[in-house]
């Protein structure tokens, strides 16, 4: 059988298409795409002009031998879903679960996470959001150093195991949320520029996409393509855009607007919601504004002024850009973000705009994600530092809040394993450089070199790998549990008004209004009486005692009916 192949490489004047070892003639149409039709073969690589180094597909949906080498043909066809009946789920209403498939299980696989999807299930999860999944240079990685987009990183299990995943969380009512990176690529395997003028620069973590200048036509539909393959070949339910605030695109409509409009044109099509959801450091809600209010139409956006505000009402830690948030958390709760408009004394600057009238479930609220753990020099986890009973507490706040809770894998049984940054590049001139950049990034916040881990080591991957021998022993899983099964038991506690949202607050205690029902939360240091009249008590910590007054002991939390 004859097969179409088609590579964009518009300033070229001659490319070949290799197909087993084989060298074939390509033609170039007015568009700057070249094509030949080969019969036969399976893996092929592109040859520019008379370089004889043959580089892999731009477009490759499988690198079964890494980043560097030949392309492999993928049939999309040829997978048998059983998912006929999925008919989808919403961001609204839903709680999302954060995990990273190689350090999940053991076995750093998607078959060895499908074995563990019924604890998500248990737990009360509504969408699975799993880290960067696309083909990335060396066998382990948190994701973000992807060079083929489209391809599914082959140690996992490949584009037919990432199928299977997907493929079983619908089978249990769990919807997919893929983390995907569109504001930069690795520092090892991206030959996009050899093609055409994919590339605009650098930013902090490496070449940036010619979006908006000369020639960037095709480059757009390069990311907007990637972003329609994983929800209408995936079946993916979502896609979380990493770091938006790195796209630049200075044309009148924005890469993330016209995004946007195709998924809500595939959704559509597809006859299930997809959720857009933005990271940005910009504190701005023309994100998740509608399209037709002047905003990109995202459903929702990642908060990490909520996750500030917590962790530093929690923990104590006032470093770095946790200076601003002592006392932060009632106002960061009541509006989202907390700075709007505001002094930045970490930025130096005044950063945000408020939220105005948007609704709480655009913003997802979190105790600890991936990079608020892995970015820390030991990686080590919010109960590293903070007892169990008190992170409770926290987890009371963000469960019961009218925003979209998240939590990241583990955290739901008090994980004593830490999250740490980790890569694997061959090319030890690569491996040395990015043990070194780190460790002299972390000396720049203040920690000590030795309390870095060798981010190239296998023993870091080992250490961050979750250990699902200490559920059973867990002393918060419980409440996890509970904690979510109120949310979905009782409307008032995932109403997203913000504008029926009341936080009242004292000295070190919240009582959150949500309709009928209170959520009260003692982070101070002694115990406190708070004028709650209550009829019935929903959940509540050992110690609580309710009446005409709701007592409190410390680093204890109860949600009641009044």
């Amino acid at each position: 059988m004859t097969e179409p192949f088609s590579v964009w490489a518009p300033a070229r004047s001659r490319v070949r298409v290799t197909v087993d070892d084989v060298q074939h003639e390509m033609a170039r149409d007015d568009q700057g795409w070249w094509h030949a039709e080969v019969s036969g073969g399976i893996d092929y690589a592109f040859l520019l002009d008379d370089d004889e180094t043959p580089l892999p597909d731009p477009r490759s949906l499988w690198q079964p031998n890494g980043v560097h080498e030949a392309s492999r043909r993928y049939e999309h066809g040829a997978f048998e879903w059983t998912d006929s009946g999925w008919t989808g789920r919403a961001l609204p209403g839903s709680v999302v679960y954060e995990l990273h498939i190689g350090t999940f299980t053991p076995s750093r696989t998607f078959d060895g996470a499908i074995e563990k999807l019924d604890h998500l299930v248990s737990l009360g999860i509504d969408l699975v959001e799993v880290l960067p999944v696309n083909a990335f240079d060396g066998v382990a990685g948190w994701g973000y150093d992807g060079v083929l987009w489209g391809a599914v990183h082959e140690p996992y299990g490949g584009p037919d195991g990432f199928k299977r995943f997907v493929d079983a969380c619908h089978a249990r009512g769990l919807g997919v949320i893929l983390d995907v990176v569109y504001n930069h690529l690795g520092p090892s395997g991206a030959y996009l520029d050899r093609f055409g003028p994919y590339f605009a620069g650098r930013n902090l973590w490496g070449p940036t996409l010619n979006l908006d200048g000369p020639d960037s036509d095709e480059v757009r539909r390069y990311v907007i393509e990637n972003a329609l393959g994983w929800l209408r070949d995936f079946h993916v339910d979502g896609l979380r855009l990493d770091a938006v605030h790195a796209l630049i695109d200075t044309r009148a409509t924005h890469v993330l607007e016209e995004l946007s409009v195709e998924v809500d044109a595939l959704s559509a099509g597809l006859g299930r919601p997809l959720s857009l959801i933005a990271e940005s450091d910009l504190n701005d809600p023309r994100h998740v504004r509608s399209r037709s209010a002047g905003g990109y139409g995202l459903t929702a956006q990642w908060c990490d002024d909520i996750h500030h505000a917590l962790h530093v009402a929690l923990s104590g830690e006032t470093s770095g850009y946790y200076g601003d948030f002592a006392g932060a958390l009632p106002a960061t709760l009541r509006s989202a973000f907390f700075h709007a408009g505001t002094w930045s004394s970490f930025r130096r600057r005044t950063h945000g705009r408020p939220v105005s009238s948007l609704p709480g479930y655009q913003f997802l609220a979190y105790l600890q994600n991936h990079d608020q753990i892995g970015n820390r020099a030991a990686g080590d986890r919010l109960t590293a530092t903070v007892s169990p009973a008190r992170m409770l507490c926290g987890a009371a706040i963000v469960f019961c809040s009218p925003y979209t809770p998240m939590l990241f894998m583990g955290e739901e049984w008090a994980a004593s394993t830490p999250w740490q940054f980790f890569a694997s590049f061959p090319d030890p001139e690569l491996a040395s450089a990015v043990r070194t950049g780190r460790r002299r990034e972390f000396a720049a916040h203040g920690w000590g070199e030795a309390s870095v881990p060798d981010p190239m080591s296998p023993a870091t991957v080992s250490a961050s790998t979750l250990d699902w021998s200490e559920v059973d022993s867990s002393p918060v899983l419980a409440t996890y549990r509970a904690l979510i099964a109120l949310r979905r038991r009782y409307p008032e506690l995932a109403d997203p008004r913000l504008d029926r949202f009341v936080v009242e607050s004292g000295d070190g205690w919240l009582v959150l209004h949500r309709g009928a029902l209170r959520v009260a939360v003692n982070l101070g240091g002694a115990a406190v009486a708070l004028p709650v009249r209550v009829t019935a008590v929903l959940l509540a910590a050992e110690g609580v005692v309710a009446g005409d007054e709701l007592m409190l002991p410390a680093d204890t939390f109860a949600v009641v009916r009044v």
